[in-house]
């Protein structure tokens, strides 16, 4: 008997789950708490809360995490260099920092538009060579001819033996900026990636299992842990697209919503007869527009653990995710008594950072490069939890809520704060942890919100609902204007939204929402069974899929009386080629588009007759019956079904 073992990593939990590979039964699971900023322990006692017999059994271990997209969201990914080469329109509220713009390019036909300013990036590198983790690179019209982005990527590895992440590399699409900023995240990501995946390799081989390792990618494809750990931005959704995919699995429903409420996220999704719902224009993740083909999806930065906070007569969730005032009175011994002090800052000077219930506390982390403003704070910090007052005890000012923002970032802070998930505990809906240490923190703030502890809490728990369903009602009316809905779920109206479609929750607590749920929108819900561990399930039920696209271009000469071709290009993930011959350069393109998806998913363990190659094929014309000027394909390979496994086995 053969077994699958799915790991899903979040910002709360990690999750396993063994799957039976005759039947697709799940057979076991187990839920333990995602340790921070160190993953092992997590992923360690997650899986050895499974059935240790079965497990040596397996062939197969997938994984999915929300690890990267939290990262983004939250704003802690690690400090990366950029260059664009080219003259770039860089919208105003960009937030990209070390970015330096500089001469070069090419255009649309892949000639160079003009000679790269190479001397300039020079300084820009040197300058920023150990401030940094990593570069990205982003030429005009890279996915013509990547040259320009190639000579920097070398230069820069020569100076510093540093990651770089190259536009070309991650998407073929036009967007010269979008590639950008593509580039960029991916290259914050990498140490993340990293971490992550060696911490699960390194697990799987001591406990001596040969079993192939995979990871689910965002548009709930399986690629190899190779490809993963260099493109980490295209597991950006893995997260949810395991949800999307282990939802529809253990519903039983082929077509479906769904919502998954993580410890640091809410994403909703769809799946349409088995497919899921891909973006046409690349990922959106934290207000960034990527060209990653990931799910369409709605997410934002409302979870479990997403801190409450109050200002004024307002309560707010998030966008910060912070260990929950009940798990933290587990965690540490001296906290209790900490809370129990329940320091009350000025009305007035109360944001994010000043509240009755945020505690702060040291990491693990190492401490680099810290400006002195980070040393003098971090040094107030202890490794057991402490308010402001307490850190700021003997002075008369707190402090900046940059500075503070910055060693949270840099991962030398943990928060703890009042969550929705304290809120469940006082409920009685939830009762994980500590209780007694929720209730203090709900009294603290019901009485700036003038209401009773109760009162507070259920007013918590109704705003994270008609989160919820803003979410999803502004995910299925693509178009509609958010504050519309907003405007309809807050009124008191003899007439509600309809779904058409179930949708599945998925998460730890989602339960207690149902019926919150179903008074904002008239739709059927469903919580099946193991919900609470079905991104473990997605992970593994997603197949091994390559896409590579290739564009065939007719190019002429640019005087109008002499209308003779100048050649034929072919533009690839990997260069372009010139031909003299249109039928040439057509088949050369075919052959060359089906060796990268081969070459590519044999690396995943899969031989020629394992695959299955389907071949999209557009042509653009002028007029019909001209030549096309343009020639597009693209390759989709996707493992044979049922031979994933096979195929491990056969390649360990």
């Amino acid at each position: 008997m053969a077994y699958s073992l799915g790991i899903d990593a979040g910002g709360t939990y990690t999750d396993s789950i063994l799957l039976r590979n005759s039947d697709g039964k799940v057979v076991d699971s187990n839920k333990a708490l995602t340790t921070y900023p160190d993953l092992l322990e997590g992923i360690t006692n997650s899986i050895d809360g499974l059935d240790q017999e079965k497990l040596k059994l397996v062939t197969i271990v997938s994984v999915s995490t929300t690890l990267a997209t939290n990262t983004i969201l939250e704003k802690t990914g690690y400090p990366v260099g950029l260059v664009l080469v080219g003259d770039y329109e860089i919208p105003a509220d960009s937030e990209i920092e070390n970015c330096i713009m500089v001469q070069g390019g090419h255009n649309s036909y892949g000639d160079e538009a003009a000679a790269l300013d190479i001397s300039t990036v020079e300084s820009f590198v040197l300058r920023l060579k150990g401030k940094v983790s990593a570069f990205a690179v982003s030429s005009y019209f890279s996915v013509r001819n990547p040259e320009h982005e190639l000579r920097i990527k070398a230069l820069i590895q020569e100076l510093t033996g540093l990651p770089v992440v190259c536009g070309h590399e991650l998407a073929q699409s036009l967007g010269a900026y979008e590639r950008g900023v593509t580039a960029y995240l991916n290259a914050q990501l990498l140490p993340v990636a990293e971490g992550f995946l060696k911490t699960v390799v390194g697990e799987i081989e001591r406990r001596g299992l040969e079993s192939r390792i995979a990871m689910l990618r965002c548009d709930g494809s399986v690629v190899s842990m190779h490809e993963a750990m260099k493109k980490p931005i295209e597991s950006v959704f893995s997260g949810p697209a395991a949800s999307l995919l282990g939802s529809s699995y253990l519903s039983g429903h082929e077509t479906c919503a769904v919502i998954d409420v993580g410890g640091t996220s809410t994403d909703v999704s769809l799946i349409h007869k088995g497919l899921p719902y891909l973006s046409e224009t690349g990922a959106i993740v934290g207000g960034w527009q990527t060209k990653v083909r990931a799910l369409r999806m709605e997410t934002s930065a409302m979870g479990g653990d997403s801190h409450i906070w109050v200002q004024g007569s307002r309560t707010n969730i998030g966008p910060r995710r912070v260990i929950p005032l009940c798990r933290a009175a587990v965690i540490y011994p001296s906290f209790m008594n900490t809370l129990k002090k329940r320091w009350i800052p000025d009305r007035l000077k109360m944001n994010e950072h000043i509240q009755a219930t945020k505690f702060f506390v040291r990491t693990k982390q190492k401490a680099v490069d810290l400006s002195r403003e980070e040393e003098e704070l971090l040094a107030l910090i202890r490794n057991e939890p402490l308010s402001l007052k307490d850190v700021y005890w003997d002075r008369n000012i707190l402090p900046s809520k940059k500075v503070m923002d910055s060693l949270i970032q840099k991962r030398l802070v943990q928060v703890i704060g009042f969550t929705p998930t304290d809120a469940l505990h006082v409920l009685g809906e939830y009762a994980e942890w500590n209780s007694e240490a929720s209730e203090i923190g709900a009294t603290l703030l019901a009485n700036f919100t003038g209401t009773s502890r109760q009162e507070f809490c259920i007013n918590v728990k109704q705003l994270f609902a008609r989160n919820m369903a803003r979410d999803l009602l502004s995910f299925l009316m693509e178009g509609v204007d958010r504050n519309e809905i907003e405007k309809m779920l807050e009124g008191k109206f003899f007439s509600r939204f309809k779904v058409d479609i179930p949708v599945v929750l998925l998460g730890g607590p989602v339960r207690a929402y149902v019926d919150n749920l179903k008074n904002l929108v008239d739709a059927e819900i469903i919580v099946p069974e193991y919900s609470d561990v079905g991104n473990a399930v997605g992970a593994l039920v997603g197949k091994g899929t390559k896409r590579v696209e290739i564009t065939v271009r007719t190019t002429y000469s640019e005087s109008k009386y002499d209308l003779r071709t100048k050649g034929v290009f072919v533009y690839t993930p990997v260069g372009r080629r010139h031909f003299v011959i249109r039928s040439e350069a057509l088949e050369f393109a075919e052959e060359f588009g089906r060796k990268l998806v081969l070459d590519y998913m044999a690396e995943s363990g899969l031989s020629p007759d394992q695959v299955t190659i389907t071949v999209e094929k557009k042509d653009i014309k002028v007029h019909t019956g001209d030549i096309p000027l343009e020639t597009r394909f693209i390759f989709e390979g996707t493992s044979n079904s049922d031979v994933y496994e096979k195929a491990v086995s056969e390649h360990k």
